[in-house]
């Protein structure tokens, strides 16, 4: 009875814990939208405005082959896309360093944050920048192709080693 309602009470603080991680850390001002990961390609269109622009909660699965791409005319605008289920801050990929576009085939089970930025270490010219979000699900990466069947035994100059 005892090791029962342990493993019961371990269990509702890991379930717990996992529904604290997937709780994203806003700035003030920030407003959450929950997508859900698309059938076709989904467009988001908005403006990084300090304090007062939109964020994005993606659920995506495993097997699920995804591309996301990030434009805009500001060279100040970035996107960085945050694992949820991870308990480190750090983004697992920013358009300031890795490029506009991200694409991968999901491992586990997760929730990604989609954090479109103004840079704060730019000098500001502006309240902000238009920017666009692609979500495109891809289908399935190819798998590897098969090798080919032994090929017959060709004749040689040179003697098989043993």
């Amino acid at each position: 009875m005892k090791s029962s309602i342990i493993m019961l009470a371990a269990a509702l603080l890991l379930s717990a814990s996992a529904a604290l991680a997937q709780t994203p850390q806003l700035d003030p001002g920030e407003k959450l939208e929950k997508l859900q990961f698309p059938a076709v390609t989904m467009q988001l269109k908005g403006w990084t405005k300090f304090g007062n622009s939109h964020v994005y909660t993606l659920p995506v699965r495993t097997g699920q082959h995804v591309k996301i791409s990030f434009e805009t005319k500001s060279k100040f605008a970035f996107l960085a896309i945050f694992d949820l289920s991870k308990p480190d801050d750090e983004a697992f990929f920013g358009t300031d360093e890795d490029g506009s576009s991200y694409e991968t085939t999901i491992r586990e089970n997760a929730t990604w944050l989609l954090r479109p930025y103004y840079s704060k270490v730019s000098p500001r010219r502006g309240l902000g920048a238009p920017y666009s979000i692609l979500i495109e699900p891809l289908a399935a990466a190819p798998q590897p192709l098969q090798p080919a069947p032994a090929q017959q035994e060709r004749p040689s100059l040179f003697p098989k080693r043993k």
